[in-house]
């Protein structure tokens, strides 16, 4: 019977390119769950899949908990029907929180365009210039209040 392939700490930290000390917190969270070998480490296929699904998470913006709850939904389990259904949920709710941050972006861009033409303006002794920018920033500030 063949051994299951094992990894020590260095070697994910180098695959993953991040700290051991990350790979640490990750086990006090409890998204990970390495044998030990006297002091060392030994981290099983199935902790390399966490940690990758953990970074992939991350990346995504869930939080370690809820990153924690999908990981341990999925464990032993044949039917994956239930994670995926949290995982979509929680995909939405990412998706939705990015399209407003990209939202409010886009705001604050063209305030910042404004507010630009308006130094501009006044830099170049503009006045007529100047009071055109103002008067845009404070339609659209009055537009952003009533939406």
């Amino acid at each position: 019977m063949a051994r299951e392939q094992t990894y020590t700490i260095t070697e994910l930290a180098r695959e993953f390119d991040i700290t051991p000390r990350a790979i640490r917190f990750y086990e006090d969270q409890g998204l990970l769950t390495p044998a030990r070998a006297g002091r060392a480490r030994v981290y099983t296929r199935s902790d390399r899949t966490r940690l990758k699904l953990t970074l992939r998470g991350k990346r995504l913006g869930f939080s370690l908990a809820d990153i924690k709850e999908l990981l341990d939904m999925y464990d032993g389990v044949r039917n994956s029907a239930p994670q995926l259904e949290r995982f979509l949920t929680g995909l939405g709710a990412r998706r939705a929180a990015l399209e407003q941050q990209r939202l409010d972006i886009e705001a604050v861009l063209q305030e910042i365009d404004v507010l630009e033409d308006q130094c501009r303006a006044l830099l170049g002794h503009n006045a007529e210039g100047a009071a055109a920018a103002r008067a845009e920033l404070v339609r659209r500030l009055d537009n952003a209040g009533t939406a």
